[in-house]
């Protein structure tokens, strides 16, 4: 051993010092009460743990003596671990023929420690084996000190699901309340409906447009809106202001008739022209459809109406919406009492237009919100709502000298402390709060609580649209936490599972051998469109001698704003048989006939998806959704369904190479032809 632990000093080997004498009378005397204390041995034990003899032990060095008796070496771990040798009597040192293992069977005591003469030892389960195991002393009461057991850890028990998808939820989305879609309630035109809120008058015009009854979303939002008394139809509540809403509704269950209503018939009731309900929307052509059902409702209200969506010039649109942009006026100067308008127009009218205000906003509608929340356009949400609060930087820049004709001029309750001249005071001052409410309307509300935050919410009221089957499927998670979004009732759903080179020949072939007329087909750009509505043509070319041909029409973002208003009015005619559109038309646009709907390009997330479908099945009629899906895309379309808990009802539809045989000639020949038009 190249490293011990020996208190004995160094000395010469040529004579016996006394302290050599003493320490070897010590040690004879302890291995004969050794001897004594252990038992007889066999004959034939093993001679390997004999001691040696007395003469042997004296001509040994006393330090070589004490490093055989006891060692105890310091591991490069930290542990310490005792290594022992013992010499025969009247013989040289021996080794062991064979490794051995000290286990823990050979210990004493509890734990891996060992007490021996004093000294408190760690062994680990193995011992060195290249040294010969000893048999131990007997077991000290005073010096054996074991070590306290300790259990196992273990991990703490998760929470449940449904807890954990709770956190961090505003607690009126936790309550949302749940509406049963198959719910319907037919319009009266006479006497008192105390059951919707509608006047006579209006309940009288829906009927004139062929409006019989009011769907689920509508039967729940009217009521909460309306109410029954004149406090909640008032204009201003600066004291009591009213709660903001949220609504998540299948696509086609009537969101827009639901805050149309409301709109029309509390601001009937206005004396002077003032920006009261401000409409915001996604694309021009959603615009464009809630301004027809706007002027539809209110007909005969005297209610001015405008849009704003930068399809004429920024001048026209300045002279629609304001009466006087000469005067710095602080309640503004309004033409209109509802705007309806693009987010990128309205922050540019916000910043430009003179007495361009916000202050008097009764309804803030903003339809299609999870759309608008996740686009920024140039942070429009963060100044129109600061726009609709009062600021110091608000107050009049106008200085008339001439008190005798005052400035004609009106500011909302809540903006009256900026103004002044009519800066009043009373003994009891109660905060005015602004009389704005918010009303968010999507088929796909997002839950998150940090796009939810950004709106502000006042003490928000939310419904959810949704079977009582699916309320909650997961866990016990309502499906408007979880995003498990809701489909129409009358929607019947298939996808085709092909290569990529053969998805042109389904789309023929559902055409054709399924009589897919009045059908949207979506694709993945502009470019896609165009190229697909050339195929089709050329197809159409080609097997059009014995029927009449297939029409079919491209409409994108990339046709002007009249192009595509004149397509869309064909379609609605059904001059049109096939449009193939991009996801610019997927949003919100209501055509009643659609009965098909393709997705000739799978959508790339479940939100798309349920505003692809959406086309068809509204307003409780029947409609099919077609979706192609190639080889590659079929694991990420089955994932994405199965996530939204959807794949079920998605039916899958085999097509062999039998079933579009008649219809190869004519595909070859318009390939063919297709290759020629973009070689040239």
């Amino acid at each position: 051993m190249s490293e011990g632990i020996s208190s004995a000093p160094t000395v010469n080997p040529q004579g016996k010092t006394r302290a050599k004498t003493r320490y070897l009378k010590r040690k004879k005397s302890r291995r004969k009460a050794r001897k004594s204390a252990a038992p007889k041995q066999a004959n034939n034990a093993a001679p390997s743990h004999e001691e040696t003899d007395e003469g042997d032990s004296d001509n040994n060095d006393p330090q070589s003596d004490s490093e055989n008796d006891m060692l105890v070496e310091q591991p490069p771990n930290g542990s310490q671990s005792m290594n022992l040798k013992e010499t025969r009597e009247g013989g040289r040192e021996e080794r062991p023929k064979k490794k051995q293992k000290l286990t823990l069977s050979h210990l004493e005591g509890e734990g891996n420690r060992t007490d021996i003469e004093g000294v408190s030892v760690a062994i680990d389960n193995e011992v060195d084996a290249s040294l010969p195991a000893m048999p131990l002393p007997p077991k000290s009461p005073e010096l054996h000190m074991s070590l306290p057991v300790f259990s196992l850890p273990a991990l703490p028990v998760a929470p449940p699901k449904s807890i954990l998808a709770l956190q961090g939820l505003d607690q009126a989305l936790v309550e949302a309340e749940v509406i049963n879609p198959s719910s319907r309630l037919p319009i009266t035109p006479n006497g008192d409906d105390t059951r919707n809120g509608l006047s006579e008058r209006t309940r009288r015009r829906l009927l004139e447009l062929g409006i019989t009854e009011l769907f689920a979303v509508q039967i729940a939002l009217l009521p909460f809106l309306l109410g029954s008394s004149a406090t909640r139809r008032s204009l201003y509540a600066p004291f009591d202001p009213p709660q903001d809403v949220c609504v998540s509704a299948p696509t086609g269950s009537g969101k827009t008739l639901a805050y149309v209503l409301p709109i029309v018939e509390i601001l009937s009731t206005r004396v002077v022209t003032h920006l009261r309900a401000l409409i915001v929307l996604p694309t021009r052509d959603l615009v464009m459809q809630v301004r027809e059902t706007l002027e539809a409702v209110s007909k005969g209200r005297g209610l001015k109406i405008g849009v704003a969506t930068g399809q004429h010039s920024f001048a026209h649109e300045q002279s629609q919406l304001v009466s006087d942009k000469s005067t710095k006026l602080s309640g503004g100067s309004s033409k209109i009492d509802i705007l309806i308008c693009t987010p990128g127009r309205l922050i540019d009218h916000l910043n430009g237009t003179t007495n361009f205000s916000l202050q008097h906003l009764r309804f803030l509608v903003i339809d299609e919100a999870d759309r608008l929340l996740a686009q920024s356009f140039q942070d429009w949400l963060a100044q129109v709502l600061a726009a609709t609060q009062p600021s110091p930087r608000m107050i009049s820049e106008t200085t008339e000298n001439d008190v005798s004709f005052p400035l004609c001029d009106s500011l909302a309750p809540a903006f009256l402390h900026l103004h002044r001249e009519v800066d009043l005071h009373t003994e009891v001052e109660e905060r005015k709060n602004v009389s704005c409410q918010k009303l968010m309307f999507s088929a796909t509300l997002t839950s998150d609580p940090g796009k939810l935050a950004a709106l502000d919410l006042r003490n928000p009221k939310y419904f959810v649209v949704q079977g009582q089957s699916e309320e909650s499927d997961v866990d016990g998670i309502p499906n408007v936490i979880t995003e498990r979004f809701t489909m129409p009732e009358a929607l019947k759903e298939h996808m085709i599972i092909c290569e990529a080179s053969q998805k042109p020949m389904m789309l023929f072939h559902l055409v054709h051998n399924y009589s897919v007329r009045n059908a949207l087909v979506f694709t993945k750009s502009s470019e896609s469109a165009s190229r697909l509505v050339r195929l089709i043509e050329f197809f159409e070319a080609a097997t059009s001698s014995d029927r009449n041909p297939i029409v079919v029409r491209s409409y994108s973002s990339d046709l002007p704003v009249n192009e595509r208003r004149n397509i869309l009015e064909k379609f609605k005619a059904q001059e049109v048989h096939l449009l193939i559109c991009s996801d610019l038309i997927s949003r919100g646009i209501d055509i009643s006939h659609v009965s098909h709907v393709v997705s000739y390009d799978t959508p790339v997330d479940m939100r798309k998806y349920v505003h692809r479908v959406g086309r068809t099945a509204r307003a409780g009629r029947t409609g099919d959704a077609w979706t192609l899906v190639e080889e590659q895309e079929a694991h990420y379309f089955k994932s994405m369904l199965r996530s939204a808990g959807h794949l079920e009802k998605v039916k899958r539809m085999r097509v062999s190479e039998k079933d579009t045989a008649p219809l190869s000639p004519a595909y070859e020949i318009a390939l063919q032809n297709l290759r020629d038009a973009y070689t040239q």
